[in-house]
């Protein structure tokens, strides 16, 4: 059973918290809606509504309403601004962080962070993550773009990002160790549709 306080990082409420801050703090110039951001952070639009609304009302985010839709973003003159887009980008950036660059590496097909952050996210309790680990699917990857696409993931999380790439037989077919043992341990996908910011 997952544990109620989030193993990434305890001070938050949750991880659903995590995830969606991270999605405002990584992109913190974008404004998004609760229905794109609960679906970005894989949670239910009422889980997302209710923990947006509590942001607002600290004073985290800022809400604007167009017509029907209202839109959320990052109150970059909070006092706390800096602080929390660390901590969040530090404990809960992966995912954010990454889709976006993964979407415009030529080839890849799938991704996936597996290692100890992904055991944090799903309750496993632990060290804290020193790196990201990253398997990558495709056929045709192109290494150099991918290479970039780490090394940018780096410099925005502040801590190393290891890819490996397999092909997608091979994912597939787990025909070896290290591959049969990735798909028995907690595995987060990584979202990589073109567009994906």
């Amino acid at each position: 059973m997952k544990p109620s306080v989030p193993a990434l990082t305890p001070i938050l409420r949750s991880d659903t918290q995590g995830r969606l801050l991270a999605e405002l703090y990584v992109n913190p110039d974008e404004e998004y809606t609760a229905t794109e951001l609960a679906r970005r952070a894989e949670t239910t639009l009422p889980t997302a509504s209710r923990e947006l609304s509590r942001m607002v009302d600290a004073g985290f985010l800022l809400a604007r309403v167009s017509g029907r839709n209202r839109y959320l973003r990052v109150n970059e003159q909070h006092p706390l601004y800096r602080p929390v887009s660390e901590i969040v980008r530090y404990a809960y950036g992966p995912i954010a962080v990454l889709g976006p660059l993964l979407a415009a590496v030529p080839g890849v097909d799938e991704a996936y962070v597996y290692g100890s952050w992904a055991a944090r996210l799903s309750g496993e309790s632990g060290p804290n993550p020193e790196d990201i680990d990253v398997l990558v699917v495709g056929d045709a990857v192109d290494f150099t773009a991918l290479d970039d696409a780490a090394e940018v993931a780096r410099e925005a999380l502040g801590r190393e990002v290891n890819p490996r790439p397999v092909s997608r037989r091979a994912w597939r077919d787990r025909d070896d160790l290290f591959l049969r043992h990735l798909h028995e341990r907690p595995l987060v996908a990584i979202p990589i549709k073109a567009g994906t910011s």
